[in-house]
């Protein structure tokens, strides 16, 4: 019987480089009351959000991506040709195939990396992240491209009081690649199906397309019942993914969740008893809820700000419709 020879990979994996891309059009909360009744100060107590960022018909879903990827492969001091593989977490992509990751990895000059979109809302960073180690630990790609990517902003009602607000646009990019000593901490992920009507897209493409609806589908969801579960189930996702490093609170440099709204950030803070040492992403107050962009977005700025920096100890957590979460703690790059 023959013998499957070992795979030549590493022995681990680090974020090598990141980058972001914010469109240039910001929309203030004043621009969202033009169509819903409620107020600047209601949406700011309630979300935390000042502004978002929306995309104009040339920052396209791959147009976003190709520049926060090229950002981030930069950074990470390596070549195009070098990323041995593309992985891009989008649901905001309108064409069912072929995968908007092999149009990124074209434009960016790629030596035929391999490609491939993935859905997994906003928890679709850290599924990314935690298929990217995979690879480079397992020997199928040296360097590996990650981008969250979203145009939210077609995707929303803005007629929804509840929902018109929350939303915006950017990509943000990672790459990963070989590492000499732990980086990426166990990742902890899963999903709660049972749960999937709280955030859903309000009706199938085909409703539209058949004419059983007049309105375009937008993203919809039960906002309390979102709230609590982030609140309480994340908070204990988190703490489990920092035992699984083997890293206490008190040694965490920087905590970067999903930036889906200020209310929980404070809340996941405060359950999980971060000390005041620990820098906190606030990226929502500018950005908006971008989903699966949210966390590389925010950890380049808190990077280009200097409020995080190189080598820093960070706690990262995805979490969103599905619903699906994941956590894991990363050195940054």
């Amino acid at each position: 019987m023959a013998k499957i020879r070992p795979s030549k990979g590493h022995p681990y994996a680090r974020i090598l480089g990141v980058g972001g891309y914010r469109p240039t059009r910001v929309v203030p909360n004043e621009v969202i009351l033009e169509t819903i009744d409620s107020s600047d100060e209601w949406i700011r107590s309630r979300s935390g959000i000042e502004t978002r960022h929306w995309a104009n018909d040339e920052e396209t879903v791959a147009a976003m991506s190709v520049e926060a990827a090229g950002k981030a492969i930069a950074d990470a001091g390596i070549t195009a040709e070098q990323v041995g593989a593309v992985v891009v977490s989008t649901v905001s992509h309108f064409k069912q195939t072929p995968a908007v990751a092999t149009e990124i990895a074209d434009k960016l000059g790629t030596d035929r990396a391999a490609a491939f979109d993935i859905s997994a809302g906003c928890a679709g960073f850290g599924y990314g992240l935690t298929l990217a180690k995979g690879m480079v630990v397992e020997g199928s790609a040296e360097y590996v491209l990650v981008i969250g990517v979203e145009r939210l902003s077609d995707l929303t009602d803005l007629e929804d009081r509840a929902t018109a607000f929350l939303f915006g646009d950017g990509a943000g990019a990672v790459v990963i690649g070989p590492a000499t000593e732990p980086a990426i901490g166990p990742t902890v992920w899963g999903s709660e199906g049972d749960k999937s009507e709280t955030i859903k897209q309000t009706v199938p493409w085909t409703d539209y397309r058949d004419g059983t609806v007049e309105r375009f589908p937008a993203i919809t969801q039960e906002g309390q019942a979102v709230f609590r579960w982030a609140v309480f189930e994340m908070a204990k996702v988190a703490k489990e993914a920092l035992d699984a490093a083997g890293i206490t609170a008190d040694e965490l440099d920087v905590f970067i969740p999903h930036q889906a709204n200020e209310r929980i950030i404070d809340s996941m803070v405060k359950t999980l008893k971060l000390p005041e040492s620990v820098t906190v992403a606030r990226d929502v107050r500018t950005t908006g809820n971008t989903s699966a962009a949210s966390i590389p977005l925010a950890m380049e700025r808190l990077l280009a700000t200097g409020e995080a920096k190189s080598g820093d100890t960070a706690l990262v957590i995805g979490f969103g419709a599905g619903l699906v979460y994941a956590a894991t703690v990363v050195t940054l790059p």
